[in-house]
């Protein structure tokens, strides 16, 4: 018995059959003991799910109590829908922020590090002098043996107030 034939009889179970066709089915189930027994186990699903269902009776008309149901759906809170989303896209849209920030970091360090190595002089090894002009301190770096040192000249004037 194909799924088409299943179909039609439970439809003439349900009375959806026009009447000529409700007795044609209702002749080929006569003469067709597969098609008797699957219409026989229909029908006592039907009494058995009929006899387990409990009737409620809701004080509104049946059309006003599905449209409440209706617009408390779709009045349903943002935050609600909102919970549903995935975790992973979630994660997706704090991957992106992060990821900018990360590569913004990675450029800034690289520009950095270029900037550092053009200011720096070919001859890197060789100690450096720097005079003030505003001051009278004086700085000398020797970066192999990583060493600053920065001295004061006294002028002449003021060797008399320290004494």
């Amino acid at each position: 018995m194909n799924e088409e034939q299943q179909f039609k009889l439970q439809a003439f179970l349900d009375g959806e059959l026009p009447e000529r066709e409700a007795r044609e089915v209702q002749a080929w189930t006569q003469c067709d003991a597969e098609a008797a027994a699957l219409l026989a186990e229909l029908r006592n699903t039907r009494q058995a799910v009929s006899k387990s269902e409990t009737f409620v009776r809701v004080p509104e008309s049946r059309e006003f109590y599905w449209s409440k149901i209706e617009r408390a759906i779709q009045m349903e809170p943002a935050q609600t829908r909102v919970a549903s989303v995935s975790i992973l896209f979630q994660l997706r849209r704090l991957v992106l922020p992060v990821g900018a920030l990360s590569a913004l970091v990675i450029v800034g360090l690289f520009a950095y590090s270029r900037m550092e190595t053009a200011a720096a002089p070919d001859d890197s090894d060789a100690p450096v002098v720097e005079a003030m002009a505003d001051s009278d301190a004086t700085t000398y770096r020797d970066k192999a043996d990583n060493t600053t040192l920065v001295w004061f000249s006294v002028p002449a004037d003021s060797r008399n107030i320290l004494k």
